[in-house]
């Protein structure tokens, strides 16, 4: 087979999403199996884009894409699943699994983390998942990293025979600079496995699990050889990742202690604790590397960070606030840089989107009940929440809205209504709507179908006009499957229908189907 994919340049500026996903083809990559969710989205969008022959459709969520790019390494191929931080509680399973049966060719689990919540609920920190699982963890500190580490990662993941993690942030991912390409490679031939240890009955797994634990020497061994301490002033700092160029940019004198990959290389940790009074750790995240010198040094050796209030416990790191946990000041501050205050505008749903004409038609007929609550789920359609609609009462994660709409109905809230979107639903609604239909839940789903993945910028959308028989498939009775167009001129044949259904007493679904604003301009060019 040739090589499908190269660029013609040395150099290009990239993303480092996009940096990873070219270190990713030039590594021989065969699949990439992913669901769309900022800040990761741009990785499989990219290979999409200039790599067609790579198998890379989006998957209806990312349990199937993690399982799905098992079996291409089970195949002997070299395979890349993307997801945002929240993704990887989604695929657990799977991946918690796959350190237990090993891979055949090369896997990379990319997980993209959301310090400070820029479009996420939470800031849990992937690190965490790889150390849980016990396999290798690589988080670059740069674009150039992102494209170099890939390559590492796929031969490591080989060698030992485990996945390995690569753990990015949304400041690196949505950041760009210049890369510098080396040479690619062919993908591997098929060579499925005949191994027995893929077959997780018990006696293999005990099995299994042993093998696993006996590999962590040698991966510690391999941190170990991969770190180096630099500089020599008395305060250490061990700089994880993108901190590592916080902490450069500071001009500080100290001894710097890079980690890019975990397990944490332990005997680094000593040496750099012998030449230093005290230590500060750097880290975009949770303080998982914190606590886990405290435990290598003791109480007694003074370790800093963000559990001691040196850093901020929330939120990314910036240069400025190591700067003055170090001692020593930046200068001005971008917030005191002279610029003139704005007021802060928040998101709102673009004009003309039906989502806009379904929380109006909601709210017309939940102000005729008043104990009427309405659930929300993951998407554009959130935004349901702030002014000027203020409709929703929850949103939680995906696939959330049914599955406590029925609760909240179970506890006798009535009406008790649901909002998901098109692909939320396909991706955890699903399994929701069948428990609700199982035990005759008097709740009333809203579908809200703009016939794409809006909120990551258009993807394709698994169910894409298929709901309604979906829906029919689970259990619910087809008259009571209602299809609208959600436009101004409709809305009170939209009330009459949302009224009636509230009223079935049983589960009922209404699909909203307009397609998004921003989908249509692209299709209309």
């Amino acid at each position: 087979m040739q090589m499908r994919y190269r660029f013609m340049e040395e150099k290009k500026l990239l993303l480092g999403d996009e940096a990873l996903a070219v270190g990713a083809l030039h590594s021989g990559l065969s699949g990439v199996y992913a669901y769309p969710g900022t800040p990761s989205t741009e990785i499989t969008e990219y290979i999409q884009k200039y790599a067609p022959e790579v198998r890379s459709r989006w998957c209806t969520n990312e349990k199937t894409a993690m399982e799905a790019a098992l079996g291409m390494s089970y195949a002997g191929k070299r395979a890349l699943v993307c997801m945002k931080h929240v993704g990887m509680n989604v695929c657990a399973d799977a991946f918690v699994n796959s350190a237990i049966t090993g891979v055949n060719g090369g896997l990379v689990v990319v997980a993209a983390d959301d310090p400070s919540m820029h479009s996420s609920q939470n800031e849990q920190d992937s690190r965490f998942y790889g150390k849980f699982a016990m396999v290798p963890v690589f988080e670059p500190s740069d674009q150039q990293e992102c494209y170099d580490m890939v390559s590492e990662a796929f031969e490591l993941s080989e060698n030992v025979k485990l996945p390995v993690v690569m753990r990015l942030v949304t400041r690196l991912a949505h950041s760009r600079s210049a890369v510098q390409f080396s040479g690619s490679r062919q993908p591997n031939a098929l060579s499925p496995s005949s191994d027995r240890s893929w077959v997780l009955l018990p006696a293999i797994a005990r099995r299994q699990y042993d093998a696993l634990v006996d590999k962590q020497p040698s991966l510690e061994k391999y941190s170990e050889s991969s770190s180096a301490i630099e500089g020599s002033g008395k305060t250490g700092v061990i700089a994880c990742g993108i901190a590592y160029n916080y902490v450069k940019e500071t001009g500080a004198d100290v001894s710097i202690l890079k980690v890019n990959r975990y397990p944490l290389p332990e005997a680094a940790v000593k040496a750099l604790s012998l030449r230093c009074r005290k230590i500060l750790v750097a880290e975009d995240g949770q303080p998982m590397v914190e606590q886990e010198v405290r435990g290598m040094l003791g109480s007694g050796y003074p370790v800093r960070g963000r559990l001691t209030g040196d850093l901020p416990r929330t939120g990314e790191l910036t240069p400025d606030v190591i700067a003055e946990a170090l001692g020593c000041a930046l200068g001005e501050s971008a917030g005191e840089a002279g610029t003139a205050s704005v007021a802060s505008r928040p998101p709102q749903l673009c004009p003309g989107c039906g989502h806009r004409d379904v929380y109006a038609a909601l709210n017309r007929v939940a102000a005729e009940y008043p104990d009427a609550r309405i659930f929300g789920d993951i998407g554009c359609y959130t935004l349901g929440a702030l002014p000027p609609f203020r409709a929703l009462a929850s949103c939680v994660d995906m696939g959330a809205s049914i599955t406590m709409a029925k609760g909240a109905a179970d506890a006798g809230i009535f009406p008790s209504i649901a909002v998901i979107g098109d692909s939320t639903f396909t991706h955890s609604g699903m399994t929701g709507l069948l428990d609700a239909v199982n035990d005759h839940s008097r709740i009333t789903v809203i579908i809200s179908d703009n016939l794409t993945t809006a909120m990551t910028g258009g993807q394709d959308s698994a169910g894409t006009s298929r709901f309604e028989s979906i829906c029919i498939g689970l259990g619910v009775e087809p008259e009571h499957v209602r299809t609208v167009v959600p436009l101004p001129q409709n809305m009170d044949s939209i009330t009459a229908i949302i009224r009636e259904e509230i009223e079935y007493d049983g589960v009922s679904v209404i699909i909203p189907r307009r397609e998004c604003m921003q989908t249509l301009k692209r299709h209309r060019k």
